[in-house]
């Protein structure tokens, strides 16, 4: 039963200013709060998947698009709730509430302190940081999507029926919040979750990343409570999507019933539930599901889209992010979006649109969107095109049956060295370029030292280093990945005659001994400044740090402290920085978003335009419930697919959607486009009689058919007896 939602009459005009009423205020930063809550935590989340929980890139983009897909079917349930149970107002305050819990939910679970009992920065107990995230976003997935379908709809009922303009003027406001919100979290949260906190040792902050969004939730909760004695809280009155489902399922039931060929055919099969529903509700129904056969296609697109939060943010992890006057973190690339949102916008609507028109080209409705799909599929082919170039310029780390190994010569000439049936000759002080590869024992044949034989650790890297003086290389095991979320992974060799202290920063290694590698210091990018410290002399040595590289700084045996000494220290390279820039993401992060001008807003339009006047809500809840098939569409092929490269998985998506395009575009031209008020009219003034006319007529025409049957069996029991007395 349907609870009356209490607070004031919904005919009592509320207080305004400017001729708002003052309630809609509270409406607009409630949703500001609660947008930049979502977004900012959605922007550094499948980062957090990959970093924190150690992931891998296919699992961590399937849990991204199950969570996302969550967060659009639940806004389904949240109008149901709303408009058949609670009411608007109570659905959005108690779903707040679950969702903000969600946030402090997935707040801690952030916190790698829980359970760091031995304190050295990574968690003991993974264990409780997935369960803690789970529930944290099975939360916020239930919160954000109940009240998503409410609050807009909230925000309408504050004003009367004389206040048209005002209305119109606050849904521009509200998706003005709605934009702001998401643009300045996906700006502001990885700048968070890039700084370093913690109690024990410092870490990737995600827990302040995830606590901000929380804390803006709680804001958002508290002002729009504030504001409930100023609503219009209207009561509930029965949702339209559960008529409209029932509707259907009796029209589908009633022709299972009367299947037999005796019944006879009706023109469309919901006509079926004429014996129950208005004519005027049938023939809406049949208009709602006109569109809805149009949405098939459609959750291709949304499988594209909706890959900038995860597929391309990981791409842009092995990118090189200096803009030079600023640094842009991998995750910051997704305000790209929003933001040539708020430009294209409105030159698609006052520049492109009527210039077409004026060419007396019929772009109609649909035909943008197959336009849309187009770009999108556009702006995968672009991606695929970068990771090409990105693939060129990553290293090749050994596979688990071989092993790589890199040569440093440590004496002041040059050497010759045999390893296997690689020759060549080392400089003094320095090392071969490339690593080499070996899947069994070699033989290492090094100029003045004796002959040795090298096993490798398969699936390893290693560093051989040919010192002078000694009758055998001395072996240190490489990093065999690089360095995570743009750091830079440094160590020193020290060939210096006496026991060296290095410090950068914080870090500190003391006591690296005459011919031993010190541990790697993982610094971030930008310029490193090291103090090389022996007895009372020392020596600074910077060096400028890109994104993801790893280097060996040998101390050579002719190292001196004192004015320039730090021209004898030589870099080595082991792993490169990422050189693609970031900025070549920008052409398809443009396409993207020329497609969802496109494609979602004419979308919305068509929706509207062809929908009944009370079935808009049907249609949006449908619109909601591709982009969720969307998403689910992205987690099974990235478990599904076995591509062994990005570039491939990014074409194959561009392919399915090119394919969707067609059928679309195919579906698109034997559209008929109708006018929704005039289909309505012409049921205006039905005889009422005619549901009860109808239903009569099947019941007398099922009886005939029950009497017919009757007559049938008795006949043939007549005949039968007849034949028994003829036998006997």
């Amino acid at each position: 039963m349907a609870g009356k939602e209490e607070g004031k009459d919904p005919k009592k005009q509320s207080a305004t200013v400017c001729g708002f009423p003052i309630s809609i205020f509270f409406i607009v930063v409630n949703e500001f709060c609660e947008r930049f809550s979502y977004y900012g935590m959605r922007a550094v989340l499948v980062l957090y998947f990959k970093y924190f929980l150690r992931w891998d890139d296919d699992f961590a983009t399937t849990i991204y698009h199950t969570f996302v897909a969550l967060c659009y079917l639940t806004p389904i349930l949240g109008a149901i709730v709303a408009d058949s149970w609670l009411g608007k107002f109570k659905t959005i305050v108690y779903l707040s509430i679950v969702y903000t819990l969600g946030q402090v939910v997935l707040a801690v679970s952030a916190m790698h302190d829980i359970t760091d009992a031995n304190r050295d920065g990574t968690p003991d107990n993974m264990t409780v940081h997935v369960a803690l995230s789970m529930v944290g976003l099975m939360l916020i997935a239930l919160g954000t999507g109940g009240i998503k379908p409410c609050v807009a709809a909230f925000g309408g009922d504050q004003f009367q029926d004389h206040q048209e303009k005002q209305r119109s003027t606050f849904f521009s406001i509200f998706y003005l919040s709605i934009n702001a919100g998401s643009l300045l979290s996906t700006i502001i949260t990885p700048i968070l979750r890039a700084q370093e906190c913690g109690i024990h040792t410092q870490q990737k902050c995600y827990s302040l990343a995830f606590g901000v969004p929380a804390a803006l939730m709680v804001v958002a909760l508290i002002v729009f409570i504030v504001g409930s004695g100023m609503y219009i809280k209207t009561p509930p009155q029965g949702n339209i999507m559960v008529e409209v489902c029932t509707c259907i399922g009796f029209a589908i039931k009633n022709r299972f019933r009367h299947r037999a060929a005796e019944f006879p055919k009706r023109t469309h099969w919901m006509d079926w539930s004429e014996e129950k529903y208005d004519k005027l509700l049938i023939a809406q129904v049949k208009m709602v599901l006109k569109v809805l056969f149009l949405y098939i296609p459609l959750p291709m697109f949304w499988a594209l889209f909706d890959q900038q939060g995860s597929r391309w943010t990981l791409q842009a992890t092995t990118m090189d992010g200096n803009f030079g006057f600023l640094i842009i973190q991998p995750d910051q690339m997704q305000t790209v979006n929003p933001i040539l949102i708020l430009v294209l916008v409105p030159i698609v609507e006052s520049a492109i649109y009527p210039l077409i028109s004026k060419c007396k080209i019929n772009f109609s409705p649909l035909r943008r969107m197959t336009v849309g799909m187009l770009f999108a599929a556009l702006a995968f082919i672009a991606a695929a095109l970068v990771q090409i170039q990105i693939d060129e310029t990553l290293p090749k780390f050994p596979s688990s049956t071989e092993g790589q190994v890199k040569f440093i010569n440590m004496n002041n000439r040059s050497v010759g060295v045999t390893a296997g049936t690689n020759a060549f000759t080392l400089g003094n002080f320095t090392a071969n370029e490339e690593y080499l590869t070996f899947d069994q024992p070699f033989v290492l044949n090094v100029e003045l030292v004796a002959e040795n034989e090298i096993t490798l650790v398969n699936g390893s890297r290693t560093t051989v280093v040919i010192v002078p003086d000694m009758p055998f290389p001395i072996q240190f095991t490489d990093i065999t990945a690089k360095p995570e979320q743009g750091a830079n992974a440094i160590r020193f060799f020290n060939g210096f005659g006496s026991v060296l202290n290095v410090t950068v920063g914080s870090l500190n290694f003391t006591d690296i001994v005459t011919n031993n590698m010190s541990d790697y210091f993982v610094l971030q990018q930008g310029s490193a400044r090291f103090r090389i410290q022996s007895s009372a002399e020392e020596c600074i040595y910077s060096q400028d740090l890109g994104f993801g590289s790893s280097y060996t700084l040998i101390i050579p045996p002719t190292f001196a402290f004192g004015p320039n000494c730090e021209q004898s220290i030589r870099p080595v390279v082991d792993i490169r920085p990422n050189t693609i820039h970031m900025a070549l993401q920008i052409p398809q992060y443009f396409l993207i978003t020329v497609g969802e001008v496109v494609f979602s807003v004419t979308g919305l339009e068509f929706s509207y335009s062809q929908a009944p006047s009370n079935m808009k809500s049907v249609l949006q809840a449908g619109w909601l419930l591709t982009v969720a098939v969307g998403n689910i569409v992205v987690l099974i092929v990235a478990e599904a697919a076995t591509l062994p490269d990005q570039w491939a998985e990014y074409i194959l998506f561009a392919s399915l959607l090119l394919v969707v395009c067609v059928i679309f575009a195919v579906m698109a031209h034997f559209y008929t486009y109708i006018d929704p008020a005039k289909i309505e009219a012409q049921f205006a003034h039905k005889d009422p009689d005619e549901k009860e006319k109808r239903r009569r007529s099947v019941e007398m025409t099922r009886k005939d058919s029950v009497e017919y049957s009757k007559d049938r069996r008795s006949s043939d029991s007549s005949a039968n007896q007849e034949e028994r007395q003829t036998r006997i």
